[in-house]
């Protein structure tokens, strides 16, 4: 009899805790992409006035890795318009944030967009391709707007509000706000209010003299004459051109000071929830590699293949399709732990798919009484201890198998295990050829029973 598998070897806590402790970062030093901890993560993200997008990744996950080229790409496209940051999962200190930022799955990807309260960002989940472009297009349409449109009518009244306070003004022929602007008016958010008016705005443009557009002017305020930039439009020139009439806002966020309200309150990640726009949905399993933030109380136990003719029925037929196969060693009373949490991870992975309503082909276990097990392993040359679990998958319409290879660090471990099973449904990684006899035909199996 196979105890069903307690509630507490499946919660996200133990999980995220057996994966191995300080590996190595998927991103280098000098790699694009800003690395954020869960020390760093308000100062450098809920803190920060701009957007930001953030991969939860573990090193060992394929689909991460595959991720990285265009990742990477995105981080130089949004250069000074936005941040792309990437957190490690694997490390012991990051599990917490990864816990409570709602991440069910590597790679996940989280726009975090600057909210009305400083340090209170709004959380949502990145649905689209993984795509370079698609990321960039995705993270400029959340980079907040702070540029005011201004037209003929309400410049005046836009330039004596706050004589004193500096102005910048962008005359442009298009009606959209680019990110570039977007991101200057971020950069001087509370000391530069920044305006874009219409190259159809005759008065305005007569009034500063525009003659080409795309132009900036600024206003230094305290009755001194405009200054008309004549510079490239790029972020690093725009913002050394304002500089000289306000400081740029500091980023990352200067840390709080010990006497601040902020430093004797939790820390913004310990207070971070994802919020109703950021409660993850079901990701397609072709995007990613799954590690539950949410166990379910008990999966129900895999079905068993007791007899021979069950085995050979469901999965050692010509027409039969990929199956999984959980071999049980032999054993007396209580199974081994090994193979307890083979069979905890398999019902686990299986139970998920079911709540997806996703497809997935079938997982069996089958006791080492069954005499089809004994050929199996021995067909397979798998150990013949009686001791061990072994996992395997097998196909034998297209007659390939393949095992599964426990670690001494990684065992039976869940998040192992379903970035196994998905490796296998992507068809990712090496398989063998399964050895004459092991795949029934109709007729042979016919002929065993006849001699029944």
């Amino acid at each position: 009899m196979i105890l069903q598998p307690s509630s507490a070897l499946l919660l996200v806590a133990s999980l995220l805790a057996a994966l191995p402790a300080n590996a190595d970062g998927l991103y280098t030093k000098k790699s694009p992409v800003l690395q954020v901890n869960n020390k760093n993560y308000d100062q450098l993200i809920a803190n920060s006035n701009y957007t930001s997008i953030l991969e939860f990744y573990a090193p060992w996950c394929g689909h991460c890795q595959n991720l990285k080229p265009a990742y990477e790409k995105a981080a130089k496209n949004l250069d000074g318009l936005a941040k792309v940051a990437a957190i490690n999962c694997d490390e012991d200190d990051n599990k917490p944030l990864c816990g409570r930022m709602g991440v069910q799955g590597f790679p996940t990807l989280k726009v975090v967009v600057p909210g009305k309260k400083p340090g209170k960002p709004r959380v949502e989940d990145y649905q689209g391709a993984r795509s370079a472009k698609a990321i960039v297009n995705a993270v400029v349409e959340k980079i907040p707007n702070h540029v005011k449109k201004v037209t003929d009518k309400d410049l005046e009244s836009w330039l004596s509000k706050d004589k004193e306070a500096p102005k910048a003004i962008l005359f442009t022929e298009k009606g959209t706000t680019s990110p570039l602007i977007r991101s200057v008016a971020i950069e001087f958010l509370g000391s530069v209010d920044v305006a874009q008016v219409r190259n159809n705005q005759a008065e305005a443009v007569e009034k500063f003299g525009i003659e080409n557009f795309p132009a900036v002017v600024l206003v230094p305020g305290s009755e001194k004459n405009p200054i008309v930039y004549d510079g490239e439009l790029k972020k690093g020139p725009l913002v050394e051109f304002l500089s000289q009439v306000a400081t740029p806002n500091p980023d990352p966020a200067p840390k709080a000071g010990k006497s601040s309200k902020s430093s004797k309150s939790k820390t913004q990640a310990e207070k971070t929830k994802p919020t109703e726009a950021s409660e993850p949905e079901a990701v397609p399993d072709e995007a990613q590699e799954s590690q539950p933030a949410k166990a379910s109380p008990q999966a129900p136990a895999i079905d068993e293949l007791a007899t021979v003719d069950a085995l050979e029925s469901a999965c050692l037929l010509p027409k039969s399709g990929t199956c999984v196969l959980a071999l049980l060693p032999e054993f007396d009373a209580e199974l081994p732990e090994s193979t307890k949490k083979a069979l905890t991870s398999l019902s686990e992975i299986a139970h998920r798919h079911v709540q997806r309503k996703s497809k997935l082909f079938p997982f069996y276990s089958v006791p080492a009484s069954n005499e089809g097990a004994k050929s199996l392993r021995t067909g397979l040359e798998l150990s013949q201890d009686g001791k061990s679990v072994e996992v395997i998958v097998i196909n034998g319409r297209r007659g390939w198998w393949r095992q599964y290879d426990p670690s001494e660090s990684a065992d039976y471990e869940l998040a192992r295990v379903e970035a196994w099973i998905d490796a296998i449904k992507l068809g990712e990684g090496s398989k063998s050829k399964l050895p004459e006899g092991i795949v029934k035909s109709e007729d042979e199996k016919a002929e065993e029973h006849d001699e029944l």
